[in-house]
């Protein structure tokens, strides 16, 4: 019997429970590094925990921006285009986590963890949106806007406005973009072959290609860049780890960098476990975000915190997930959404089907479909006085909806983008008359920007506009 139920029988009342202690802290002033608890921004079994857990236990889990502070408050882009990819995403963790009796999680459990709280650093409380250069990371319309562009956002409570794109003012639904458990040998061994034989063959063999113009198509291991937590560099385990540990772009079957905008206060994640422990890490914290997240560095990216609870499903995986490929290990995570967020009762809702910009018909695409949804939408705002890379930030962090309508009616996928209006303080609406460019808008003042200096082609509209 717990301390807590004997106090509730002989008094009739449960204590409060603790304060939700601190499990990783970070220090603002000091590089991920340098930090007391070190950070990782790569997956790998060996990686070694930071710091234990039991279930039950509330905890508070604190983390850098995914650049680890790379990109800063200031008036120029020139630190989204110069920016190193090779060193993102940076984690807080691992974490291993054990039942009551201290027996850790075992591969095939699943781990459920509970967002309990969470939100920005007290001190740093602001965000930024971004593009990358075309020739370091792109986007969804890389091949539209090429130039890196930043846009900085500061936070009101749960509001954020921001000086480069006027006019507009939302709520946040603040969540962590990445969030999983370290992949077993096995599972490592599985994505870095299927991915290295997309890099090598998909220019040939995926027509897809052809239309995002997203370079590199996969992120491979490379020891440049690399932190392993507390592995120290130079030691010839580091440089074992460093060469086969996956990249932290893309979501896998571990979880990982989801950027599932509705993961927020009392949300429940179950994610497999694939080592001994689990091995939980979390971090590039959102303070907003839209869905697809269309410009890469494209939610609110922020420091932040996590208060988190974890339970053991002894047995989950085979229990409840049952695998999409050859092998056991081929799962996927299971999302409960929490109770908060915003609640926006008017959408303007822009169409996209899966003709591309020159005409030519693709087969139920629903990435062309939702990239022309998008790219229309970008054009009608512009029609109130956004210029395009306004618009197209914006899409990437706002509260906005994106969903594919239609996948089965051949050739055209359908895919759709809801937008609340009620983020715009004037009416965006169609009307019987022209459209009201108010004037302090009129594209000043506009994103920071960048000139792009690479010869890579872009795509124009045919109707006459890029």
């Amino acid at each position: 019997m717990t301390l807590n139920m004997l106090i509730f029988q002989f008094t009739g009342s449960a204590m409060p429970p603790p304060t939700p202690r601190i499990l990783v802290p970070i220090d603002l002033r000091k590089k991920p590094w340098e930090q007391k608890l070190p950070l990782h921004n790569r997956w790998h079994p060996l990686i070694p925990a930071v710091a234990d857990v039991r279930v039950g236990d509330i905890f508070r889990i604190e983390t850098l921006d995914w650049t680890g502070g790379a990109i800063t408050d200031n008036a120029s882009a020139i630190d989204v285009k110069t920016i190193d990819l090779s060193t993102v995403h940076y984690l807080s963790g691992p974490i291993k986590v054990s039942d009551k009796d201290g027996i850790p999680a075992k591969p095939g459990d699943l781990l459920a963890v509970e967002i309990c709280n969470l939100g920005p650093l007290t001190g740093d409380e602001w965000g930024y949106t971004a593009t990358f250069d075309r020739e370091n990371g792109g986007g969804f319309l890389t091949d539209h806007f090429p130039c890196a562009t930043k846009a900085i956002w500061y936070f009101e409570g749960i509001y954020a406005y921001s000086p480069q794109i006027p006019g507009v003012r939302f709520p946040g639904l603040t969540h962590p973009g990445i969030i999983g458990t370290a992949p077993s040998m096995e599972l490592l061994s599985i994505w870095n072959e299927r991915e290295k034989q997309l890099e090598e063959n998909g220019p040939q063999s995926l027509k897809l290609c052809e239309v995002l113009h997203s370079r590199p198509l996969a992120n491979l291991p490379t020891s440049k860049g690399c932190l392993l937590g507390k592995i120290q560099e130079g030691t010839p385990e580091w440089e074992k780890i460093a060469r086969e540990a996956a990249r932290t772009i893309p979501g896998r079957e571990n979880g990982g960098n989801c950027d599932i905008k509705n993961l927020s206060k009392g949300s429940k994640i179950y994610l497999p476990v694939f080592v001994d422990g689990a091995n939980f890490s979390t971090g590039d914290m959102h303070f907003s975000q839209g869905d697809g997240e269309v410009s890469f560095c494209g939610a609110i990216e922020m420091s932040g915190f996590l208060e988190l609870k974890c339970e053991i499903i002894r047995g989950g995986m085979k229990e409840y997930l049952t695998p999409m490929g050859p092998t056991p290990l081929h799962v996927n995570p299971i999302f409960e959404i929490g109770p908060v967020e915003p609640r926006f009762s008017e959408w303007l809702v822009f169409e996209g089907i899966s003709v591309d910009e020159s005409g030519r018909q693709h087969y139920l695409d629903a990435s062309v479909a939702y990239k022309r949804a998008v790219l229309n939408a970008i054009d009608y705002l512009n029609k109130f006085g956004y210029s395009k890379e306004q618009v197209y930030l914006l899409l990437s962090c706002c509260p906005c909806e994106g969903r594919i309508s239609g996948i089965v009616d051949s050739p055209n996928a359908v895919a759709t983008l809801a937008i609340p209006t009620a983020i715009f303080d004037q009416d965006v609406r169609p009307k019987t008359n022209k459209v009201p460019v108010g004037p302090r808008l009129l594209r000043k003042p506009d994103v920071l920007k960048c000139t792009y200096d690479g010869n890579l082609p872009t795509t124009t509209n045919p109707a006459g506009k890029t």
